[in-house]
């Protein structure tokens, strides 16, 4: 049972409406300059890896951008760790969230989604079937001759009947039958048993629905910090800045292009004011988390199309074949690209990769002699 509940009765909207405003302007503002530039796209992008990145600060983890940008490219230079795994569920939860409809997130079946809740996205450790066991389809007999051919179509047809029969109740199996020892051993190790997220969920969703008037800004703010308060989810606080940017995006007022990088916003705002025990005080910081948000992100717009100008300048001239515009949207996509990235996005080898690169004036960011990257300073 929750031991306690969000009250949002008692705001002084007086306090707030001035931030809740300049918050609302700054990310219109934001907003159409993404709809309608020509680095939109690229912005978008960068966005995620950042937010991404800002999330696990946010929550106390260091992971670095180019780590990030290499483990999701596959061209990792170490093995990942732990923390940058949880980086990179959250790169993949912005992306899934930006490419549904706004609405989704915040229904039933995107809740349940998100959460991981549904028991038929993943066979992963089903209850009933341990990890390395065989594939509890039965072995069927073949009919007919030793060569193992059948002896008609209408046995071969009846065996596949049989076949996909017998794989059908294994699933079924799988998801209806009683969860083993181990597996409910293994559970309460990671997980509080008495934690009712489900419960926790609908107590979010009730505060959602009772401030469903508000503007769509504080709407938002309220909703994350009760999700904060309630402690919802307990290994994904992340995912309620999420769903707080979802809100914005799902009204369409302030981001209806993209996904507001709150994480970027909030990273700039002391620790001690974003979770002060007064609710007014942590309310006005993540106000402000919000107008940084949206003045970084206006920075970062216009530094993207500028060096994009300067890039393409050196386009002029070079013949229809040549691999430097794709170049040029690559490394505006990304905050930094690898000669392999390069190789795989341009299907050129590694030394052509490195040339072009040359070509292009990227600056070398690490400083290494092995796994160079290359972006725009």
């Amino acid at each position: 049972m929750i031991s306690m509940r969000y009250d949002s009765t008692k705001l002084s909207i007086q306090s707030l409406l001035g931030p809740v405003c300049e918050a609302s302007i700054g990310l219109a503002r934001l907003d159409e300059r993404i709809g309608r530039s020509p680095v939109g796209q690229g912005w978008i992008e960068r966005s995620h890896f950042s937010d991404a990145c800002a999330s696990l600060w946010i929550d106390g983890e260091l992971v670095h951008l180019e780590d990030l940008v290499l483990h999701d490219a596959g061209h990792d230079v170490r093995a990942p760790s732990h923390e940058l795994t949880i980086a990179r569920d959250v790169l993949r939860t912005r992306r899934r969230i930006a490419s549904q409809s706004p609405a989704w997130a915040l229904s039933p079946e995107g809740l349940r989604s998100l959460r991981g809740a549904d028991p038929t996205a993943s066979n992963v450790g089903a209850p009933g079937r341990n990890e390395g066991d065989s594939d509890p389809t039965p072995v069927l007999e073949k009919k007919g001759s030793d060569n193992g051919a059948f002896c008609n179509a209408f046995d071969a047809e009846l065996a596949e009947i049989d076949a996909l029969l017998a794989r059908s109740e294994a699933v079924l199996a799988n998801v209806t039958g009683p969860a083993r020892p181990y597996a409910r051993e293994r559970e309460s190790l990671a997980y509080d048993l008495d934690w009712n997220e489900d419960e926790r969920i609908d107590e979010w969703r009730g505060v959602l629905r009772q401030n469903h008037n508000l503007p769509p800004v504080l709407k938002a703010l309220i909703a994350l910090d009760a999700w904060t308060q309630l402690a919802v989810l307990q290994h994904a606080p992340w995912l309620g800045r999420l769903l707080a940017a979802s809100i914005l995006r799902e009204e369409g007022v302030t981001t209806a292009a993209h996904l507001v990088a709150f994480n970027i916003g909030l990273k700039t705002i002391a620790v001690d004011r974003r979770r002060h025990r007064d609710q007014e005080t942590r309310l006005l910081a993540s106000a402000q988390g919000l107008i940084a948000a949206a003045e970084v992100g206006l920075k970062e717009h216009d530094r993207l199309a500028l060096a994009r100008q300067m890039m393409e300048r050196k386009l002029v001239g070079r013949r229809s074949s040549s691999k430097l515009p794709e170049l040029v949207e690559l490394v505006a996509a990304k905050p930094i690209v690898s000669s392999g990235m390069v190789s795989k996005v341009l299907g050129v080898t590694p030394q052509a990769a490195r040339r072009i690169l040359a070509e292009l004036g990227l600056r070398e960011l690490t400083g290494r002699g092995r796994f160079q990257a290359w972006g725009i300073v």
